[in-house]
């Protein structure tokens, strides 16, 4: 059962809250991403084009990337509302990125702001994303108590081994 909405359902969601994952990126992410986004810039597959932009080799797509913070939001029930993204450094098909995600403000609304920092395998700082939305409502919070109840069934994550998640 997923830690994170379980937290949501319990209010324990709170100003320092922080979650932290980490993923290596595949050339079929990037190829799905690209599908799915039909972004098929050559500089996440073209050599000769990425060489020519300084790259070594070619780029995930930055909102692939981005889209790491979804995990926490998603199992939280965070109604994003705005992001902001500051690509800072490629990240390369292979490279391995940690997401480090804390809620720095909520509101009497539970209406919160949240930072994001991304890293390398190497400690550098990839990205940075600034987010804002909803957290569940104290009614929310109910709803996901009986989802929890429920095994949450439409939530793969819920039934992942913890190294899945």
């Amino acid at each position: 059962m997923s830690e994170l909405r379980r937290q949501a359902a319990e209010g324990r969601l709170a100003v320092g809250t922080t979650f932290r994952l980490t993923r290596t990126f595949s050339p079929s992410d990037v190829a799905q991403f690209g599908q799915i986004t039909r972004d098929y810039n050559p500089v996440h597959y073209e050599p000769r084009w990425c060489a020519s932009k300084g790259f070594a080799r070619p780029i995930c797509h930055g909102l692939l990337v981005g889209s790491m913070l979804c995990e926490p939001g998603g199992q939280w029930g965070w109604l994003a509302t705005g992001m902001r993204f500051r690509f800072r450094r490629p990240v390369y098909v292979g490279d391995t990125i940690t997401c480090t995600m804390t809620i720095v403000e909520i509101d009497e609304r539970h209406r919160a702001r949240g930072e994001c920092v991304f890293t390398n395998q190497q400690g550098d700082v990839v990205l940075e994303a600034e987010l804002e939305g909803y957290l569940p409502s104290p009614e929310e919070q109910q709803i996901l108590s009986v989802m929890l109840s429920e095994g949450d069934p439409d939530n793969p994550l819920a039934r992942a081994r913890p190294r899945d998640a």
